[in-house]
Formats: C-alpha cells, structure tokens, sequence
C-alpha cells in the first residue's frame, strides 16, 4: 500500500517556510527551530489563557445577573432584559464587582448637515471667530484610521456657549443625529490594600499585570 499525503499537509521530516515552501528540517538552523518551538509555546499558552478567561467571563456574568435576580425576587421584582449599572461588595467593603453598560453610539446622515451648519457659521463670523472654536471644530470633525469620527469631541461641541442661531440648528441636528448601535458590559474588580480608603483596581490586562 503506498503512503498517501493529505493535500496541504506537511510530509514528515519537512517544515513550511512563511512563503509556503517545503524545507528539508535538516537544512534548517538549529536556532531557527528553537524559535519555531519557543513562538508555538507561547502562542499555545496565550490561546489556553484566552479560552480561561472566556470561561472565567461567562461564570463571572452568569452567577452575578443570578444574584441580582435572586435579590430582586426577596421584593417580588422580575428584572427583565440586560442588567443594569450594578456595584457589589463584600460584607467588610474591601472588596467589590462594578457591573457597567455603556452604549455605542454612532451619528447618522444629520451630522453632515451640522458640519455644513458649522461650515457656514465660521464663515459668517468670518475674522471675528475665536481660533480656538476653529479648532475645536477642526478636531471634532477629524477621523482616525479606520474614518471613524471621535463621538466625544462632536457631542463636546454642544456644550459651547453659542448664541448664534445657525450654530444651534446644528447643535440639534448633532442631538438629532445620535443613534444607539450597541451596547457593550463591563465588569471591573476593587480591592482595598493595607487598610486603604481608596480601592485599588485588580487588571486583568496583560499589559498592566
């Protein structure tokens, strides 16, 4: 019987270099293998640590909505839907969980229409406008890499004190303009150490550990 390989496998004895090549193993450096193997540990270790963090999100999320349904029902209370901001902490307060939702939100075809507002209301005023409205303006309206607009910076610019007429319409077009796409939640750990008032947030960011 002869020996079959399965089409886009490795024959034995062989590695795949990054251009798809088949190299003889043996014609590969010693200490390219041993990075090949160091960069597949670490990968492999990183993949594990990912699937136990999901595993740790979802029993984390699941036991406590679980509580916070099991508290509303000592009141005859059904909470229906996504849980709301929630704070939970230990009997002696050196410990808590913060539960929080924040929206995602994006701007319809109304912003167009502000910006052409704006547009119009600095070229009203002409050399009489404040440089710095100008740059606000400026920024507010720039995109980043992936030609998204900074939602902070738009919203920021209803908070100016501008009478102008024209620039209100735009301020409510803005207002007009917001649409909720999403909503992500968050849980956050809290811990107090060596006695402290203040709470000392525990990371599980890598970058951070």
């Amino acid at each position: 019987m002869t020996n079959q390989t399965t089409p886009g496998a490795v024959p034995e004895g062989y590695r795949r270099n990054a251009q798809g090549h088949l190299v003889p193993e043996a014609t590969i450096r010693p200490i390219d293998l041993e990075r090949d193997r160091l960069v597949r540990e670490i990968v492999s270790l990183a993949k594990r640590q990912r699937e136990l963090l999901g595993e740790f999100k979802s029993r984390a999320f699941g036991d406590a909505n679980a509580f916070v349904s099991l508290s509303a029902d000592m009141y005859d209370v059904k909470i229906g839907g996504a849980k709301g901001n929630v704070t939970l902490h230990t009997f002696d307060g050196s410990q808590k969980v913060v539960i929080a939702r924040a929206d995602t939100i994006s701007f319809d075809e109304r912003l167009q229409a502000a910006k052409a507002l704006i547009d119009e209301c600095i070229t009203d005023w002409a050399r009489g406008s404040d440089p710095k409205i100008q740059t606000l303006v400026q920024q507010a309206f720039e995109t980043d890499r992936e030609g998204k607009i900074n939602t902070g910076r738009v919203l920021a610019l209803r908070r100016l004190d501008i009478e102008d007429e024209k620039w209100q319409r735009a301020m409510n077009a803005i207002g007009e303009s917001v649409q909720t796409v999403g909503t992500k939640t968050y849980m956050r750990f809290y811990e107090r150490l060596d006695g402290s008032e203040a709470y000392t947030p525990i990371s599980l960011d890598f970058a951070t550990v």
